[in-house]
């Protein structure tokens, strides 16, 4: 483990765990409060957009009614961002002239964006313009981010109320979110990251003078473009020599701060949060990594808050933070040793005042492996999949773990709002099978378990394993998939199994090594995220309004607690339970077998 690992751990840690019950008990506050001091400033607009839209703010939703409400929101929001991309070489903000997005890129695009999965199989800085960056793209980070948070908050009403009819107002919920907790933390952290050197313009791109020239070589094309081929079919070339490197502009503090906050991930720029413009200095990277956990950690204490025990809320933190430690450390732990192969290579991989130690492959030397590792371990614990690294180029065994924390349901933190009805999903799984234990129909916070909640339990947590592993089979028997891997073998087929756990479970993240920008992966992948998105949403709403109707049921003796250690062992149990019995065959046919071909590999030399 590298050594400076521990200290940064640590402390990125201690500000999170500062910060986080703040903001939960104003989370709970802002949305549930229509007299909170804090949110006054807004209450006129807000009357005014209920107005405008024709809303009634009083009036209490079903579970049918609040899903349907969800899915017709986000309906519209990629229907919009699908036309804003076609349309966008005849819409002004577009400096570089860029023309329309290709039909199936427009289409990936825009269900990654509407289901908070930011997926991007094109180069943000060669195709989108500044009005599609901003309008379509970051607007979608807030209101994804939103509906995310609303969700947990119509489960958390589930399990606080008592013979309820409703879980809330879906309207309310999204603007109030929207109003008072994304914009004003977005604000300062785009500001906070602007003072770190992330570029806020409109400016066009801008070619500066290189120090010195750099000689390369160029296809030689026709007239109308085609590349010109000599009597054997081999392309053919021309010298060629660069004075000039043209550096892309933008809007960029803006759309980095809401992708990390929101958990949304993708980037303004193709190397992502790696990029100098996106992601400068170690302090705006602990900045950024602080704003993926931010609010997933936040929301326990809300969630303590609202079911009036706080020991709840904490419980389900641990259970989260116990997990990701032993991740983060393992993907450390992975990273430093640099694997089999690279260690029998003639480099220092213990580091000198000359070179990094570690595996420094497809990683920045101004984050090195501790922030690199670390990053990597967040984002997909998160439903975030922003990179300060290339994940493709870690080692096996370091590569698997932002897989696993993917396939685990990014319940790990998770996303803002997905990641805590994940884990409360779980939650209802693990006293379901305390109770088999002991003979006791099972309870969570006075509400009876029963045939339907379980029902609704297995749908949440079965539908994006099934999602993965079939989408991943797919992928391999058609040709269109087996086309777009660049390693054959174990690691290609680990390229492809990580795409559709990053798309299926709603991450974003990828091993760059598979070339997805192709109608099959951009439909394949388009279909992983929205099913892996709306078909938990609608089962998590369904447990909701269930619980919602029932009565609370005192506490007995035989009651038991899920407040204690003994519970958050058995979630963190559950978790990992269902994520490797699901999982450990395919894992077994990538990076296990991609890391023993290492061993053996090694051992040769």
């Amino acid at each position: 483990m590298p050594t400076d690992f521990p200290g940064l751990l640590a402390l990125y840690l201690a500000i999170l765990l500062a910060l986080a019950p703040l903001l939960g008990r104003y989370l709970r506050r802002a949305v549930e409060d229509d007299g909170y001091r804090l949110t006054g400033w807004g209450r006129p607009l807000e009357r005014a957009l209920y107005r405008l839209a024709g809303v009634q703010p009083g009036a209490q939703m079903g579970w049918r009614r609040y899903a349907l409400a969800v899915l017709a929101f986000n309906l519209l929001g990629a229907v919009a961002v699908y036309a804003l991309q076609r349309l966008q070489g005849w819409l002004p903000l577009n400096p570089q002239g860029f023309g329309a997005v290709s039909p199936d890129s427009a289409f990936n695009t825009a269900v990654s964006f509407v289901a908070n999965t930011n997926w991007q199989g094109y180069a943000g800085e060669s195709t989108m313009s500044y009005l599609t960056q901003m309008l379509a793209l970051t607007v979608q980070n807030f209101v994804s981010a939103a509906t995310g948070i609303a969700v947990v908050f119509a489960l958390i009403r589930g399990f606080a109320r008592q013979r309820a009819d409703g879980i809330g107002n879906f309207w309310v919920d999204l603007t109030r979110i929207t109003l008072y907790v994304l914009v004003p933390l977005a604000s300062a952290i785009a500001l906070m990251l602007a003072s770190q050197g992330v570029i806020q313009n409109f400016s066009g791109y801008r070619d500066a003078a290189l120090l010195r020239p750099v000689a390369y070589s160029q296809p030689v094309a026709d007239a109308a473009g085609n590349p010109v081929t000599d009597a054997h079919g081999q392309a053919l070339t021309r010298a060629a020599t660069a004075h000039t490197q043209t550096l892309p502009m933008g809007p960029v503090a803006s759309q980095e701060a809401i992708k990390m906050l929101g958990t949304n991930g993708g980037g303004f720029f193709n190397a992502n949060s790696a990029h100098p413009y996106e992601n400068p200095t170690a302090l705006s990277n602990l900045i950024e990594m602080l704003a993926i956990f931010l609010i997933p950690a936040a929301l326990c204490f809300t969630f303590g808050e609202m079911v009036r025990d706080r020991r709840q809320g904490v419980a389900v933190l641990a259970a989260m933070t116990l997990l990701f430690v032993a991740m983060a450390c393992l993907a450390a732990l992975a990273e430093q040793r640099a694997g089999t192969v690279l260690s029998a290579l003639p480099l220092d991989h213990a580091g000198s005042a000359l070179q990094a130690g570690g595996n420094m492959e497809g990683k920045e030397t101004r984050f090195g492996v501790a922030a690199s590792a670390l990053f990597a371990a967040i984002t997909t614990a998160a439903s975030c999949g922003a990179v300060n690294a290339m994940h493709d180029s870690f080692t096996a065994l370091g590569g698997m773990v932002p897989r696993l924390l993917m396939q685990l349901g990014e319940v790990v933190f998770g996303g803002v709002g997905s990641g805590l009805y994940g884990m409360l999903v779980y939650a209802v799984l693990a006293v379901f099978i305390a109770g088999l234990m002991i003979g006791r129909t099972p309870e969570y916070l006075g509400k009876k378990i029963e045939a339907f909640e379980m029902k609704m339990t297995v749908i949440v947590i079965l539908v994006t394993p099934l999602l993965v592993l079939l989408g991943t089979a797919v992928a391999v028997m058609a040709g269109a998939g087996r086309a777009g891997v660049l390693n054959p073998g174990t690691h290609g087929f680990s390229e492809i199994l990580y795409a559709l756990s990053s798309a299926a479970n709603n991450n974003g993240s990828a091993f760059a090594g598979l070339s997805a920008n192709t109608p099959f992966y951009n439909t394949l992948l388009a279909a992983a995220m929205w099913f892996g998105r709306f078909w938990v949403v609608i089962p998590v709403l369904a447990l909701a309004g269930s619980l919602a109707a029932k009565p609370a049921l005192p506490a007995t003796g035989g009651t038991m607690p899920t407040h204690g250690a003994l519970f958050v062992v058995l979630l963190a149990g559950s978790v990992l339970m269902v994520g490797a019995l699901t999982y450990v065959p395919a894992l077994a046919l990538g990076p296990v077998a991609e890391h023993l071909q290492g061993v053996l590999a090694g051992a040769a030399r």
